[in-house]
């Protein structure tokens, strides 16, 4: 039995699988965790809350809200109450994510090689060759060691049953890892009495690892290769993590301005002159990487840089067009691609899914709309979505005529009940519900972070974990 204090007398998981509560009756470390914070005095808890929003802000760790009538800089809200794994439930996540990872990269290799699955009738080519973000450019190009996606982030859900599903593959830029380092440290400085004796995971090895991943990719004629981070600068809504994981690695952070091509090879501007380089990690979308191939008038990236990349020169990460991977129709079609690829069932099961692209998917969702979530495909950050169950009716009506004239644009999935985790609001404990991250490394081989971006919806009874949505963090803890 659960022992009660200040903090949990009177907590509410109200109905739905709370995962410190229901893991804690039958996990000791869980148990202790949740034992160790019940006795924490509230007054003690919300003083600590207020030194984290303290540290964040002086750090700089940051987010830009583009919707803000200022595009205003947001620290992103920091819950102390950390989410907590045991070793099973993540050898299961670990399991799933790296199936993902390597059937996304067999799906990207197929879909710029051969193109058999199309060919097979197992994902419709129009679905696929009429996408926006397939890349004719990278058609007949071979990656090193098949890896198109080398960062790789998946976000998880769990259901009623506490059982794992994934919600969405982000294989482009996916952000949000360097929460997941700072919030360890703020943990560490914060809550050394509620971490004492309990072997959690470490993940300060992100940033070597990803250098070692780049690496991996270079030209192999390179014994010591020159690695990058390119950002689109300042005013990037992640910025920050650009710095972060620029430092973590040991690497120049640049611009497209600071890099040249010369001769098909790649060059950074140093005050020393111009000097090699041949892996770049970028967080720029693929429409501005190369104005002589993409957007002419993109002065964020390198002219001639993706020419330099076809002819071995150079690795870039993630590879161009991995966005056709990732979107909300093809995620319908990922158990098929697991099957199709790898022979092999999902270990993590999909959300069901209706493609308002095809009529019976349109009928249905049409018909049960007060019911679905109902997501734009190519959107993100929780934007231009409907939750049926939440909407009013003016709402309901208004997205009718949406679906009715742009079907395409659309999926919808049922409503799941998604887990909740004890957060810190008004003094009290509360239940707030939680999705997960896990972020995954790529090169030769694949390499789990062990826990990932746990987000809280921070407001009263919300499913939107998004940060632009008023969403926040937790630290996620994975027990030996």
């Amino acid at each position: 039995m659960l022992a009660r204090g200040n903090l949990l007398d009177g907590y509410d998981k109200g109905g739905f699988f709370c995962e410190l509560v229901d893991g804690a009756a039958r996990d000791p470390a869980l148990r202790l965790i949740a034992e160790r914070l019940a006795a924490i005095p509230a007054e003690e808890l919300e003083r600590r809350a207020r030194i984290a929003e303290a540290e964040l802000y002086n750090q700089g760790i940051t987010f830009t809200v583009y919707s803000e009538k200022d595009a205003i800089d947001r620290i992103l809200p920091f819950d102390l109450v950390p989410r907590v794994l045991t070793a099973a439930e993540w050898n299961t996540l670990e399991r799933g994510v790296k199936q993902r990872v390597a059937a996304l990269n067999a799906f990207l290799g197929d879909l710029y090689g051969a193109q058999k699955i199309l060919k097979d009738g197992v994902v419709p080519a129009a679905l696929v060759l009429g996408h926006p973000c397939f890349c004719a450019e990278m058609v007949g190009f071979a990656v090193p060691h098949g890896t198109y996606v080398h960062v790789c982030g998946i976000d998880v859900v769990r259901d009623s049953s506490g059982a794992f599903m994934v919600l969405e593959d982000n294989a482009r830029t996916p952000s949000g890892v360097s929460y997941v380092i700072e919030n360890r440290n703020m943990m560490r400085r914060l809550f050394p009495d509620l971490m004492a004796g309990i072997a959690v995971r470490p993940v300060g090895s992100y940033g070597m690892r990803l250098h070692r991943a780049l690496c991996d990719i270079a030209p192999p004629d390179i014994a010591d290769p020159q690695i990058v981070l390119l950002s689109p600068g300042i005013y990037n809504s992640a910025y920050f993590e650009h710095i972060f994981l620029a430092r973590e690695m040991g690497v120049p952070l640049v611009e497209g301005r600071d890099l040249v091509v010369q001769d098909h090879r790649v060059f950074m501007r140093t005050t020393a002159g111009l000097a090699p380089v041949h892996a770049i990690y970028r967080r720029l979308n693929d429409d501005f990487l190369d104005p002589d191939i993409f957007r002419p008038d993109s002065a964020l990236g390198v002219r001639g840089l993706i020419e330099a990349w076809r002819r071995g020169r150079v690795a870039i990460a993630n590879a161009v067009g991995t966005g056709v991977a990732d979107d909300k129709a093809i995620y319908a079609y990922m158990p098929r691609i697991i099957r199709y690829y790898l022979g092999e069932d999902p270990i993590l099961a999909n959300v069901e899914t209706h493609l308002c692209a095809e009529a019976g998917g349109l009928a249905y969702t049409l018909d049960h709309l007060h019911e679905l979530v109902v997501k734009p495909v190519g959107e993100s950050g929780g934007y231009g979505l409907l939750i049926g169950p939440h909407a009013t009716q003016n709402e309901l009506a208004t997205f009718r005529e949406r679906l009715r004239a742009d079907p395409a644009n659309y999926i919808s999935q049922p409503l799941i009940s998604l887990s909740v985790s004890p957060t810190l609001a008004d003094g009290q404990l509360k239940a707030r519900h939680v999705d997960l991250r896990p972020f995954a490394i790529t090169g030769r081989d694949t390499w789990v972070l062990p826990g990932g971006l746990t987000r809280v919806a921070l407001r009263q009874g919300s499913l939107v974990v998004n940060s632009s949505q008023g969403g926040g963090s937790k630290d996620t803890w994975v027990l030996e």
